[in-house]
């Protein structure tokens, strides 16, 4: 290492089975009383909102419910709609409960209702102006670490297209992570949440801006992942493989957050703002295809990622050692029964210029790439991954 670096996150942490229970002591310890708790809407499906209602209507607080437009991949929009009911319950704190799309709203309406802006006027980097209502994420997936990042991802409809936004100011106050949480979650939204949550992984640990700290988190996040998943996916009541995967997709988030992730992100957005395809899945889709990309860019790391997945690099030359990456990645993907291709989505290849194009508008996450990537590159692996 030779230049300073930074480390941010959420306020708080508290990690443990049972400790969503704990939700109304963290309230009060931020001097709130009125909740608005957006849930996601399956999740709201389950009987999970009366779970809710009860943990918080006998401690005496006020609770303000916004559930029904909490969707996966959510329209900006909702952001708005959000921050409207915060506004009329009169609420001074935001709890957020889901996977990331819930939590990203969550964030989202905490600064709006405090700064009396459109979500629009918050997209891109550091657009909010200050701090909004207190906020509490918990996460019921293992994936998307939004519960621990600045970012609150949408889909501009009109656009067809995913901006998102990024602000200090939507790190949580608390991030509260109960293993139990994810032990109902379905075997396909455990595998494509999983590898979104490894994804997140490898891009922040190969990321030219990744510090020994964040490595040190992501390499992490790589073992418990590649380790965890295949119990989960395929015996999702085993609950010491669903608690390595929540702290694992937590540190892939801390990874994430300070290192930033890469041309897999600038790929896969297009996806799901176009034809709607779910962040976890475009993910899973593009992963290996990017990594085989990345690979001269950064041999060394994807050989630690290959040995931090089991695989035996002893006497092999570099680049075979690193390619094991990639087969480890494709092999994890098999066995959890979500590999696919576009084909499989219905994308057709003549779309792929006008995809490439739009990914190369996705620019955070290409300057972090540990390879440069042109539009004729972007073709070329969209045509991979076909």
């Amino acid at each position: 290492m030779n230049r300073p670096f930074a480390f941010t996150g959420a306020k708080k942490i508290v990690f443990g089975n049972g400790t969503f229970d704990t939700l109304p002591d963290h309230i009060r310890e931020l001097k709130a009383s009125r909740p608005l708790v957006v849930l996601d809407k399956n999740l709201a499906g389950t009987g999970f909102r009366d779970r809710i209602k009860e943990i918080l209507s006998k401690e005496g607080f006020k609770m303000t419910l916004f559930d029904q437009q909490v969707e996966a991949e959510p329209r900006l929009e909702v952001a708005d709609e959000g921050a409207k009911a915060a506004l009329k319950g009169k609420c001074d704190i935001v709890v957020g409960i889901g996977g990331g799309s819930a939590m990203d709203i969550a964030k989202a309406v905490a600064v709006l209702a405090v700064n009396n802006k459109k979500a629009a006027d918050f997209l891109g980097l550091n657009k909010v102006p200050g701090p909004g209502l207190p906020k509490i994420m918990v996460p019921t997936t293992a994936g998307t670490g939004s519960e621990v990042t600045f970012t609150s991802v949408f889909v501009r409809q009109n656009l067809k297209k995913k901006e998102g936004m990024n602000s200090p100011y939507l790190y949580s106050d608390l991030a509260l992570l109960d293993p139990t949480l994810t032990l109902t979650l379905p075997p396909v939204a455990t595998a494509s949440t999983g590898v979104d949550a490894l994804c997140h992984a490898i891009e922040s640990y190969t990321s030219v801006k990744a510090s020994p700290m964040s490595e040190m988190f992501s390499l992490e996040a790589i073992q418990l992942i590649s380790s965890s998943l295949r119990t989960c996916v395929h015996d999702g009541a085993n609950l010491e493989a669903r608690e390595n995967m929540l702290l694992g997709s937590l540190y892939a988030g801390l990874g994430l957050a300070n290192a930033g992730v890469g041309a897999v992100h600038s790929l896969s957005y297009p996806l799901g703002g176009k034809y709607g395809v779910s962040h976890g899945l475009a993910n899973t889709v593009m992963l290996p295809h990017v990594m085989s990309f990345n690979l001269p860019g950064a041999l060394e790391k994807f050989t630690i990622i290959a040995e931090a997945m089991g695989e035996i690099t002893d006497d092999l030359p570099l680049r075979e050692a690193a390619y094991l990456a990639v087969e480890a990645v494709q092999s994890l993907i098999e066995d959890c029964g979500v590999y696919t291709t576009l084909e499989d989505l219905n994308i057709p290849e003549e779309d792929f210029p006008e995809l490439a194009k739009a990914a190369m508008t996705v620019l955070r996450p290409l300057e972090n790439n540990p390879r440069k990537v042109t539009i004729e590159d972007a073709i070329e692996i969209y045509g991979e991954a076909y």
